[in-house]
């Protein structure tokens, strides 16, 4: 018998849900920089919850930084989207919670991940299709610093930024593991495409909800969100 969803449980529970994954400790960090990130979008700002899940004027989060989920699966996991025996099996043969995401196997998730660099590109051709059916639904894509170094987001991001594709956000999780760094600051990738941007303290609630809902017409909005990754 399929156990209780875990819906309504507070930011304060994601430490728990997280311990509840083992087998993976070497993507922890990777996994808590994106913490607060996940959680404002699920809490503040995306319309989805499980009841919607089906809805094709759904919003759509993406997942493009899949090698470290286990953040994400626990944020699922408090709004109601996965139970606690699925985080307990995480890993296993027979979970539905891999070490990377599977759209086909867990409840909640948009695109199968973990390959870097393949998620803002997916996103874009995501909104393109909303964009033609007329749907109110957003795409957000989740990309870390140094995944920006792959070639097939430099394309994204001028194609989008070409095309003012208003209902795409990219959220950068800027650990400063980019290997080359961004002369000028990760901002200027963008501003110089014709994003929309902001940047901001990745721990802040208030200025993450701020920066994903800042106005953007005409053009598509990007999130660079500075973190110290939690031990």
């Amino acid at each position: 018998m399929q156990a209780a969803r875990t819906a309504g449980l507070s930011y304060a529970d994601l430490p728990r849900l997280i311990g509840l994954q083992l087998g993976d400790e070497k993507h922890v960090t990777s996994a808590t920089s994106t913490l607060d990130v996940i959680w404002v979008l699920y809490d503040r700002v995306l319309r989805i919850d499980p009841s919607l899940a089906a809805d094709p004027d759904r919003d759509r989060f993406l997942l493009s930084k899949g090698h470290g989920p286990m953040a994400y699966y626990a944020v699922l996991a408090a709004k109601g989207f996965l139970t606690e025996d699925d985080l307990r099996s995480f890993g296993l043969y027979e979970s539905r919670l891999g070490q990377h995401p599977d759209r086909n196997r867990a409840p909640g998730v948009e695109l199968s991940s973990g390959s870097l660099g393949h998620g803002l590109g997916v996103a874009l051709g995501l909104a393109l299709g909303l964009g033609l059916r007329a749907s109110p639904a957003r795409v957000f894509c989740l990309v870390g610093d140094a995944e920006l170094e792959e070639g097939s987001n430099h394309e994204a991001i001028a194609y989008a930024g070409r095309t003012g594709l208003d209902r795409l956000v990219c959220v950068v999780v800027d650990n400063r593991s980019s290997s080359l760094g961004w002369p000028g600051g990760l901002t200027s990738r963008f501003a110089i495409e014709g994003w929309s941007t902001a940047t901001v303290d990745g721990r802040d609630h208030d200025g993450l909800e701020r920066a994903f809902k800042a106005e953007h017409p005409r053009r598509p909005h990007a999130v660079v969100a500075e973190v110290e990754p939690k031990s």
